[in-house]
């Protein structure tokens, strides 16, 4: 074969195209189109579990309240927004702050804490402002100021059983159960355990 012919055998040769090859080979439109949609519709669907998921624990688990009032100073102030744990709300433990219905009395919800469960014996030395728990001077770090302040409940007493003895942090300006328009807790009215304050958010934390 002379040079010629070989020359011109290679310029006859159709030159590959790169854009022809690409296209055939990729449906792109089509790939798309489908991963699209499938994206979609799992978001849709992981959104829709987490808003069943949250309905659920908010209606079962948590709810939300907001303290009006001093009384649960200097652990809580006006305005505050805490989140109530439900579970296990019913026996509650020394220390722990609950919210406690009062719809019987036609009067908003309180928040206050626990200071005596059934079968205490709670006295409290009004001049000395110290409170004592079955013969046992309480430790109480949380609260406003010494505990002043007389109502009309006498002292001691004796917590029955399926009942509460709670009072509010500020002491001095606190209806709790010193006095006989709240006194003694029915544990059927506790509503929940205020367990954490979200808002506002440079004082959330665990309460």
């Amino acid at each position: 074969m002379s040079g010629q012919q070989l020359e011109e055998r290679v310029q006859a040769s159709p030159a590959p195209t790169i854009g022809k090859r690409y296209r055939y080979r990729i449906p792109f439109p089509r790939r798309t189109r489908g991963r699209w949609m499938v994206a979609v519709y799992e978001w849709v669907e992981a959104g829709l579990l987490a808003a069943i998921v949250v309905l659920l624990v908010f209606t079962c688990l948590l709810r939300t309240a907001t303290v009006s009032g001093p009384s649960m100073s200097p652990t809580l102030q006006s305005g505050d927004r805490v989140l109530i744990l439900q579970l296990g709300c019913h026996d509650p433990d020394y220390g722990e702050i609950v919210v406690i219905d009062r719809t019987p009395a036609g009067q908003p919800p309180i928040i206050k804490r626990v200071i005596g469960k059934a079968g205490d014996i709670i006295d409290i030395d009004f001049h000395a402002g110290e409170v004592w728990r079955n013969g046992a001077l309480l430790e109480e770090p949380y609260i406003r100021e010494p505990t002043l302040t007389r109502w009309d409940v006498q002292f001691p007493l004796e917590v029955p059983e399926g009942h509460l003895f709670v009072m509010g942090d500020n002491r001095n300006r606190s209806a709790d159960s010193r006095s006989s328009q709240i006194g003694l807790v029915d544990v059927r009215r506790v509503m929940g355990k205020a367990v954490f304050r979200f808002y506002p958010f440079q004082s959330a934390g665990a309460l």
